[in-house]
């Protein structure tokens, strides 16, 4: 540790220090770093390792705590909006299809805030997927009834082997 400057910005940072990644002769990282140390309410002491010496450090904490949501974010689009597989290889076709998943994310958490719905953004989007043929209202679609686990369909709705 090249110097230590124990500040308190705000009563979340316990302190904003300049540190070897390493130790001096042998170092991870060849130039000094920032270690940030912030108190989180609900997760404790959270520790953040930055390059970045030009922000203060409650700005550091917040990029770290945006940066998170991002990731969680990201983690959700694995989880829920499976790509199986590429239907191309190249790189526009592959950002192609991560945006059609970002668009499919955005377009169903607007429908989940518009029409006030109760259900999860997974369910919505279970919901969507079975219901592709149904010729109901959204409003409708999403306020009806379950009958043995299984949703219960107002006779408007497409069969598609209707025989």
């Amino acid at each position: 540790m090249v110097s230590h400057q124990s500040i308190t910005l705000e009563n979340t940072i316990l302190s904003d220090d300049t540190v070897w990644v390493g130790n001096i002769m042998n170092p991870v990282y060849p130039k000094e770093a920032r270690r940030v140390r912030y108190f989180h309410p609900d997760k404790g002491e959270l520790v953040f390792i930055t390059n970045n010496f030009t922000l203060k450090a409650s700005e550091i904490a917040l990029v770290y705590k945006d940066r998170w949501q991002i990731e969680l974010f990201f983690k959700w689009i694995k989880q829920h909006l499976k790509i199986k597989r590429f239907w191309g290889h190249s790189e526009n076709a592959v950002k192609l299809q991560i945006c059609v998943a970002l668009v499919t994310y955005l377009t169903v958490a607007i429908l989940k805030e518009k029409l006030y719905l109760r259900q999860n953004l997974y369910e919505i989007l279970q919901i969507l997927s079975v219901s592709l043929f149904d010729k109901s209202d959204l409003n409708e679609l999403f306020s009806k009834k379950t009958y043995k686990g299984k949703i219960v369909y107002p006779e408007n709705t497409a069969q598609l082997f209707d025989f």
